[in-house]
């Protein structure tokens, strides 16, 4: 009976001990910190608890500017979240259905006449990406629709294929002015920002002030900022803890009711039977333990990571200005790791 106690006792002792070495998610961040791979910042949120809040680095190289949890980093296509979510509270306000073709609202080429919201959501219109205009300084969303008028088809016959589309994004920004009569950055601003109190988020502009943005840098420390101005699709600097309010509006249905909230998280059907991994800007995974809806971005160098476990009110947030030497999928797997 004492042997079986004994090693009742071990048992548990050893249980204690791998639990105790579990890292906590700071430590991961400061070790890639150290090593070199991270300059920016990061939010950790587990079971509603936020368990990592920190800057690390500089904001500005050439004037040795540190970051702090107030630095304003480029977000790239996180900001596709935005954009659907103006679209379903335009939704909700009767002023469009997600199955209206585009063209009832802009002019498409005549290629494009009958692809829908729903499609542009999704990516599955079959509208080609302007990737190759991507190095253009100063792109506006105006050249990348010129740039469409001058193609002939689209890539694939709607709803056949999923094909990640920033062009299709910049469509539904342009609907969003057309059908709300303000400004992409006016909408966005006055309809979740400032109701949110995302105090250092913002739509760039040519004119835009940002007092504490993190300019963009190289492996080499060399500046490598961004340097385009389309909407839809990209074009918001944000931080983690404006993020974070972003993420609770959702969980909350403060800016999108339940019946949208699902659809938002609910992958397309192919018109072949087939789903997709993509809902209304989210890439999702589910299991039985967790529901994941993710997306990254990257531009220029800065790289952006917005992961979040619908099922257990968890978030793992991150954004830097040195993106080429930051192993962002690594970094994901290794945080994950402290928080499962």
């Amino acid at each position: 009976m004492k042997t079986l106690l004994w090693n009742f006792l071990i048992g548990i002792s050893l249980i204690i001990q791998l639990v105790s070495c579990k890292q906590h998610p700071g430590d991961v961040v400061n070790e890639y910190y150290s090593k070199g791979e991270f300059n920016g910042s990061v939010l950790i949120v587990k079971n509603g608890q936020i368990v990592c809040d920190t800057a690390l680095g500089f904001r500005n190289i050439e004037k040795g500017l540190k970051a702090d949890k107030n630095t304003s980093f480029y977000i790239a296509s996180l900001s596709k979240s935005f954009t659907a979510a103006a679209i379903l509270m335009l939704e909700q306000k009767d002023l469009l259905k997600l199955d209206d073709r585009a063209s009832q609202f802009i002019s498409l080429p005549d290629y494009a006449k009958d692809i829908t919201v729903r499609q542009l959501l999704h990516h599955t219109s079959g509208i080609k990406d302007y990737e190759n205009l991507f190095s253009k300084k100063g792109l506006t969303n105006l050249e990348v629709i010129n740039w469409l008028f001058q193609l002939k088809k689209l890539d694939f016959l709607p709803d056949s294929q999923f094909k990640y589309s920033n062009s299709g994004y910049i469509i539904l920004s342009q609907i969003i002015e057309k059908v709300s009569g303000k400004s992409y950055p006016a909408f966005i601003n006055e309809q979740i920002m400032m109701p949110l109190k995302m105090r250092n988020t913002y739509v760039y502009e040519p004119d835009t002030m940002i007092q504490n943005k993190a300019l963009g840098y190289n492996k080499e420390k060399t500046p490598d900022d961004y340097s385009i101005l389309t909407t839809g699709d990209g074009g918001i600097y944000s931080t983690p803890e404006d993020l974070y309010k972003f993420d609770q509006a959702l969980r909350n249905n403060t800016l999108i009711n339940k019946e949208n909230t699902t659809l938002m998280f609910t992958p397309s059907k192919l018109s072949d039977g087939q789903v997709s991994n993509y809902g209304f800007a989210w890439f999702l995974e589910e299991n039985k333990s967790e529901k994941i809806a993710m997306h990254t971005g990257g531009l220029n160098s800065f790289k952006a990571l917005f992961w979040r476990d619908l099922k257990h009110n968890s978030c793992i947030i991150a954004f830097t200005n040195q993106g080429d030497t930051f192993p962002l999928d690594q970094f994901l797997q290794d945080i994950k790791k402290t928080i499962q």
